[in-house]
């Protein structure tokens, strides 16, 4: 079946249908990045070991803030 295909037969569904078949979809898009996951770890990890060793310059949350 061909992409065209799939997208008539999914426009002669019912709304409620569609919907289940769009949030299907979507779902299986939203598939978490292993890798980038463990950058993301690696890098929150220095920066706390900078901010508990001193080497991060920090800014109070009040300062932030206005």
């Amino acid at each position: 079946m061909s992409n065209l295909q799939i997208i008539e037969e999914a426009l002669l569904l019912t709304p409620q249908d569609k919907f289940l078949v769009i949030d299907t979809l979507l779902k299986s898009l939203d598939k978490p990045d292993t890798e980038l996951n463990t950058i993301w770890e690696d890098e929150s990890e220095k920066r706390l070991q900078s901010y508990k060793n001193d080497k991060t310059q920090t800014i109070s949350f009040e300062k932030v803030f206005n």
